[in-house]
């Protein structure tokens, strides 16, 4: 235990070139700062600059936390997908409260946003199921997020056909499939830098718009 603690002490942290984070000339609306960082991981060439940390929580209190993939940002809030009976839908149905984080190592840049999340339309949720590619609507076909697995050869046989009932049935959709959207409450914004002297924004959500300001590091 002690080498694996030297190890990660000496890891290194917030190397390269960072990019600058002027905190006084961030947009009114995080929406906008939120896709200007979004798209400088794009350009920076960040893997999966779209996964994000979904973090809810069960009834009694105890957290869960996954990796999904962002879907689209509106004026509504932040979009994702998912099935109604896995253990985030069956969450999210029971306490509909939950935080999204974005950590994009290369460019030392985190954003956490938290909010209410709420169920969108059948159609909403149909169009996003029939968006995505056929080996991923033959997964969640299945409906067994999360439930336990026997053997792995059980899984690639149920996979197998439920991909054979899509290529029958193109249109079909998982009944649990949908698209949720996460309305912000509070939006921060988490610039590293190498001295520890990292910036962070936080927006809180107020009856007239947002409210913007600093936070101590």
């Amino acid at each position: 235990m002690s080498d694996l603690r030297e190890l990660l002490r000496g890891l290194d942290v917030f190397s390269g070139d960072l990019p600058d984070f002027d905190a006084d000339a961030a947009p009114a609306d995080p929406r906008e700062l939120f896709t200007d960082w979004l798209l400088a991981a794009v350009r920076a060439g960040v893997r999966e600059p779209h996964a994000m940390t979904l973090s809810t929580s069960d009834a009694g209190g105890d957290p869960s936390a996954r990796v999904l993939i962002l879907k689209d940002v509106s004026p509504d809030g932040w979009h994702f997908a998912a099935d109604s009976g896995s253990r985030k839908g069956r969450e999210l149905a029971g306490h509909p409260a939950a935080a999204l984080t974005f950590y994009w190592s290369p460019l030392a840049r985190q954003v956490r946003i938290r909010g209410r999340v709420g169920a969108g339309g059948d159609d909403a949720s149909a169009a996003d199921f029939l968006a995505r590619s056929p080996g991923a609507r033959a997964e969640a076909l299945l409906g067994l997020q999360s439930t336990p697995l026997a053997d792995l050869a059980t899984r690639d046989a149920a996979v197998r056909e439920a991909a054979a009932r899509i290529d029958r049935e193109p249109g079909l959709v998982s009944p649990g499939w949908t698209l949720y959207t996460l309305r912000p409450d509070s939006v921060e914004f988490w610039q590293g830098d190498r001295d520890r002297r990292h910036t962070r924004v936080n927006y809180t959500r107020t009856d007239d718009g947002w409210k913007r300001g600093l936070l101590w590091p």
